[in-house]
């Protein structure tokens, strides 16, 4: 089963349950993927994989600058809300991985690509983000890389 039919599944399933928080995180999903199938040109054919997964990631992150705002603004009500939906769509996400596994990743690349500056971080991240698509975040690799290489 595919992330669009999983979703529409899950769909159905929150709207049995009348779980509308989730409905809601739910249908944002559905919604993205359907304007990158569309905008895609893609047509009838499956969305790629690593497409599904980057789309996933930008609504992750969305949800989280939101929360980070409603934070500030005091507004824990739609702080929790923005939460929960990232949870939700985390869901849908392969296992992330850790910290101690991305700097290990990194300083393999490293020692591939034979980075040895801040000049090489190109490289590397290009490099990284194929490795660890959909399984880190770029901010995280962003962090190690820079912390290596002495950036």
């Amino acid at each position: 089963m595919d992330l669009s039919q999983q979703i529409n599944e899950d769909i159905k399933q929150a709207m049995l349950a009348k779980d509308k928080r989730k409905l809601e995180a739910l249908r944002a999903i559905k919604a993205a993927l359907l304007i990158l199938k569309t905008g895609k040109d893609i047509g009838t054919a499956e969305i790629p994989k690593e497409l599904e997964l980057k789309t996933l990631q930008r609504l992750i992150k969305q949800r989280k600058e939101s929360s980070n705002i409603y934070k500030e603004q005091g507004r824990s009500d739609l702080f929790e809300e923005e939460i929960y939906q990232a949870r939700i769509i985390e869901a849908y996400l392969p296992q992330q991985l850790s910290e101690e596994e991305i700097r290990e990743g990194v300083k393999e690349i490293i020692a591939v690509t034979g980075a040895s500056s801040a000049k090489d971080m190109g490289k590397v991240m290009g490099a990284s983000a194929k490795k660890f698509a959909g399984k880190a975040d770029n901010k995280i690799i962003s962090s190690i890389v820079k912390e290596i290489l002495g950036a």
